[in-house]
């Protein structure tokens, strides 16, 4: 069962109790350095081991390819859900809700689509200044 969280983390999502994906900025650098550091540890013993030091740079290009670009397109995918969530739910335009966590500040609970946790009742709006 653990394995599973683990390899959520590494594809950057993050489940509730009740399997509804989670994906939040802190997911993403989690899941950025849990690839940062296994491709590294891996590349050191690699290079190491069969004299690879003149390919270095392909590693470089390597770690883009296998860790940098999905965390960036973890990040696109995430601040696109996270503007139709604020359209289209009530907790997207109350001033306790968290965008960068998707998490109400008053409740400390993760709202879905389906899922309100004040039912309501705390909402208040957002400032104009904001």
């Amino acid at each position: 069962m653990e394995y599973n969280k683990v390899i959520d983390i590494f594809f950057f999502k993050e489940k509730e109790k009740d399997d509804t994906p989670v994906i939040t900025t802190g997911a993403i650098i989690w899941g950025t350095l849990l690839r940062s550091f296994l491709f590294i540890t891996i590349s050191f013993f690699v290079i190491n081991r069969y004299m690879l030091q003149d390919y270095v740079l392909m590693f470089i290009f390597l770690m883009w390819f296998l860790v940098a670009m999905p965390a960036y397109k973890a990040y696109q995918d995430y601040n696109k859900d996270a503007e139709k969530f604020k359209e289209d739910t009530l907790c997207g335009s109350c001033r306790y809700f968290e965008r960068s966590a998707q998490l109400c500040k008053i409740l400390d609970k993760h709202p879905t689509r389906t899922f309100i946790p004040c039912e309501g009742l705390s909402w208040e709006p957002k400032s104009y200044e904001e």
